[in-house]
């Protein structure tokens, strides 16, 4: 397969996704996204199309750590943040990454600090 061909799967996995869950004031979504170094995620009120709140291993300062203890930080560095706005629940879009590593130790990381999905 080439390029062209991937990116218009990776399209469509994401609009599946997207189709089934949409975030509101009171519950909004929880965007993720990875890249080879680093992961993103923001609660985004999709009513207004308004980023909430934001976070990514950018902000952690500790770099011997590897790619899953980043993402777990990650998660609760998010909820942290979250939980000063107010935001106790949230809808988890994963985007087209399957629910596996990174995305689920993230995940479970901000289960963990409070958040409800």
């Amino acid at each position: 397969m080439d390029r062209k061909e991937i990116n218009k799967i990776r399209k469509l996995k994401i609009r599946r996704v997207r189709a089934k869950i949409s975030g509101t004031p009171e519950r909004p979504r929880l965007a993720v996204k990875r890249s080879n170094k680093n992961i993103y995620v923001q609660l985004i009120d999709d009513t207004v199309g308004k980023t909430l709140v934001s976070a990514s291993s950018l902000e952690l300062k500790d770099i011997k750590l590897n790619k899953t203890e980043m993402a777990k930080n990650v998660g609760k560095l998010i909820a942290e943040k979250a939980l000063k706005q107010g935001i106790r629940e949230v809808v988890f879009d994963r985007r087209w990454y399957k629910y596996h590593g990174r995305v689920k130790s993230l995940a479970d990381a901000a289960r963990e600090a409070g958040l409800k999905f």
